[in-house]
């Protein structure tokens, strides 16, 4: 059943996903974080051009609202004074006089004529700094010329550096680049981007987070890295021609017991945690504690994986696959079945289960000779060496 959003909601949701973008946290992660489609997301970003809606700042309470316009009127109405009515307000008299002085309309005062023309003397227009003509066709024609809004505004500070008229900040160009006000629409098409809204840059000189509420690796428990005790793995996904295709791999850190979950179903978030909360249910009880993982978005419900199961979920840091070295390792032994480039979804689960038992049957140098299925399950020789998802 498709949720339908309130009003108020739909304000609320629209709120919070400017806050998280603006916090670092990319698109998707913000719109699976709210529960609203990636496409809600990206109407929302070129609705704006790419800018957080500028929230205007509360009136000073030194400003009288219209409410206390409403009551000056109904006063006046009733013949009390400037004085008096100042008094029941809470105000100097000299705002009094000055309110009924200034907004009286053909003689008579209007609350609400007296609001909207104090709110008209309160703004301060400024013209835009490229509706100057000169400037505009300057900053056109340098644009067309492939120019960058930087090298354009330095270009104006060295030849016009006497005339603050035709000086204008990069950033200016930008924004009406991305208004196309005053310049014509069109222009971007001569960055060297093409971009036509703004990208949102979060955090400056920082990576975006994909994932919302992240545990990193730091704060895994410190026996997990002497690997002397069992229960602790290692995930990622291995993807096929044009990431169409995908299967999950999980690898235990003291046995190197490799559990391979095919996802018939894509590998989008929602599937790929059916799949590793259907995996973890297969194992034997207490089997898996941990999981490291990197910061693919295919875990973004990585919360709703540790309700179900109840295991801690990790987060390497970016580019940093040595800190999951384990199934790294173990990828590059499923790519001689599985090389890149191929159609995973061409391979049954019965393939991909032979493939993993094959793996787990092999007797490895780092375990003494033994094989992963000896350390792993010394006692239960029937642990599933596969997990199908159901559809």
């Amino acid at each position: 059943m498709v949720r339908v959003w309130s009003k108020e909601e739909q304000v609320a949701n629209k709120d919070r996903f400017w806050t998280m973008l603006g916090s670092g946290v990319s698109v998707t992660a913000a719109c699976e974080d709210l529960g609203v489609n990636r496409r809600t997301g990206r109407r929302w970003i070129l609705e704006t051009r790419g800018r957080a809606p500028v929230k205007r700042p509360e009136l000073s309470a030194r400003y009288l609202s219209v409410d206390e316009r409403i009551r000056i009127a109904d006063l006046k109405m009733a013949g009390e004074s400037a004085r008096s009515i100042a008094r029941q307000l809470g105000r100097a008299p000299s705002t009094i006089s000055r309110e009924l002085r200034r907004n009286r309309g053909n003689g008579r005062y209007g609350p609400h004529t007296a609001q909207r023309w104090a709110a008209k003397r309160r703004c301060r227009p400024k013209a835009f700094k490229l509706d100057h003509p000169a400037l505009r066709e300057v900053v056109q024609s340098k644009l067309c010329l492939k120019w960058s809004p930087e090298q354009i505004s330095l270009h104006l500070a060295e030849r016009f550096g006497d005339r603050p008229s035709m000086n204008v900040a990069f950033e200016t160009i930008y924004c009406a680049l991305y208004r196309e006000n005053p310049l014509p629409a069109g222009l971007h098409v001569h960055l060297r981007t093409r971009r036509r809204i703004r990208k949102p840059r979060g955090l400056v000189g920082q990576r975006l987070p994909r994932i919302c509420h992240m545990t990193m690796i730091d704060q895994r428990p410190a026996e997990v890295n002497d690997r002397k005790q069992a229960g602790h793995w290692e995930g990622d996904l291995i993807v096929g021609t044009n990431c169409r295709s995908a299967i999950a791999t999980l690898v235990e850190r003291t046995s190197r017991f490799v559990v391979m979950v095919p996802l018939p179903d894509g590998h989008k978030a929602p599937a790929v945690r059916a799949a590793i909360v259907a995996a973890v249910e297969a194992l034997p009880g207490g089997a898996m504690r941990t999981l490291t993982w990197d910061q693919g978005t295919e875990l973004a419900q990585h919360r709703e994986i540790s309700a179900a199961s109840g295991i801690s979920i990790f987060f390497c840091e970016p580019h940093s696959p040595w800190q999951r070295g384990t199934n790294e390792n173990t990828n590059g032994l499923i790519r001689q079945y599985f090389p890149k480039g191929t159609d995973l979804n061409q391979h049954s689960a019965d393939r991909v289960a032979a493939v993993a038992r094959e793996l787990n049957d092999r007797p490895r140098k780092t375990l003494g000779m033994r094989t992963p299925q000896e350390i792993f399950t010394p006692d239960v020789h029937t642990a599933p060496a596969t997990v199908a998802t159901t559809t």
